[in-house]
């Protein structure tokens, strides 16, 4: 028996459990402190009224002989996948029902789409980059090339014609940086890919986000992108399934490589390895795609675009350099007076009792960086922002 020694290749620990780990121990020395967490970007705002009406009528569907459900297709209920193309209609691009696929998220998609793939492929990462892509990669022993993002592009790093390319991660708005690609942006990628024969893995996790009528919120709104790239949504951060898990994967039927369309592929996987999301899942996943259930996830993403808005204008007034903070909850900032980010976490979580994410933690461009999150509570973003002042200034 051998073991798969890629594993061995990996950090010690997975970015985020590092982080609660320190906050732990700060928080067992330090017990009458509370900690207001802007690192984990996972939502504190309940489910919307229409999701969770959906899902008790699940609930009691699922006591009834009559109307009780097992086994679900594997690549997701009709009704919701019907549910997600109205919902891309709206944005001008057409999906067909056996283009989509539900699952349990974003994340578990990301790194299982790569079983379709050969392991010699190489694969386009940006640095700094979501950790589960290069993970993921690492796991399988594919090689991995880094695009460099910086201050100086924005932190969204356009492809260079001399690297060869066979699988591009792409994220807009982007995590960790906040970032967003323009659609001139997105037609160059789409051109690179369709040059190189390659294929995009679009991260389209925080689309939701974009209030900007100009800035893509889908790969597909690029002309020939069906032919390059799939992309990878979830309802965790749109309408606060992180505790649910819903997501779905777009795999166009236009996408075709080596003469078999992915689609097919896709499809085959999943119906080995996966049993589908659960049905009261699902039937809440659909109301979030009614016109009440989006007036409703609507305002709570406002309520987040709000949150880093404040952490933003906090950050202008000092004089801190940063990005991100409109458009997408998260907001990426210099570390202030030359520290490394691992330095500023313990100094902010010292002085202000703020926790936020080491952009270290995100890749080498990382360094000298740091993310904050802007799915907290308001009157916490608030008080965060104030100690964060007081910290630095010293007043």
């Amino acid at each position: 028996m051998k073991i798969n020694r890629h594993y061995l290749r990996l950090k010690e620990s997975y970015l985020f459990s590092g982080i609660a780990k320190k906050i732990k121990e700060y928080s067992v020395k330090n017990p009458d402190r509370k900690i207001i967490r802007l690192g984990i970007g996972d939502v504190t705002l309940p489910l919307s009224r229409s999701v969770t009406d959906a899902m008790r009528e699940a609930v009691s569907e699922m006591s009834s002989a009559e109307t009780f459900r097992g086994y679900g297709e594997e690549q997701g209920y009709e009704f919701l996948r019907q549910a997600i193309c109205g919902y891309y209609g709206k944005k001008g691009v057409t999906l067909s029902n056996d283009e989509v696929f539900v699952s349990d998220g974003a994340k578990s998609d990301l790194g299982n789409i790569l079983d379709i793939f050969a392991k010699d492929n190489t694969v386009l990462i940006p640095d700094p980059v979501y950790p589960v892509y290069v993970d993921t990669n690492i796991m399988a022993g594919r090689q991995i090339v880094y695009m460099n993002g910086n201050a100086d592009n924005g932190f969204l790093p356009m492809p260079d014609k001399n690297t060869k390319a066979d699988i591009i991660y792409l994220c807009s708005p982007n995590n960790p940086t906040g970032a967003v690609y323009s659609k001139n942006q997105l037609e160059e990628w789409v051109c690179y890919a369709l040059a190189k024969d390659a294929v995009i893995l679009f991260d389209n996790a925080y689309e939701a986000f974009v209030r900007d009528e100009d800035l893509p919120s889908s790969i597909y709104q690029i002309d020939g992108a069906k032919k390059c790239a799939v992309e990878i949504g979830s309802l965790s951060k749109t309408a606060g399934f992180t505790g649910t898990r819903c997501g779905y994967t777009v795999v166009p039927q236009e996408l075709i490589r080596e003469g078999t369309a992915l689609n097919s592929l896709w499809l085959r996987r999943q119906t080995t390895k996966f049993n589908g999301v659960p049905y009261i899942i699902q039937r809440g996943a659909e109301a979030v795609f009614t016109d009440e259930g989006q007036r409703q996830t609507r305002e709570q993403v406002d309520y987040y675009l709000q949150n880093a808005d404040i952490i933003a204008k906090t950050l202008t007034k000092l004089g801190i350099w940063h990005t991100g903070g409109q458009n997408s909850p998260y907001i990426w900032l210099r570390c202030p007076g030359g520290m490394s980010s691992w330095e500023f976490f313990d100094y902010l979580l010292k002085t202000a009792n703020v926790a936020g994410t080491p952009g270290a933690g995100f890749g080498a461009n990382g360094e000298g960086f740091f993310r904050l999150s802007a799915f907290g509570n308001k009157a916490d973003v608030i008080q965060a922002m104030e100690n964060f002042a007081q910290g630095l200034t010293g007043g």
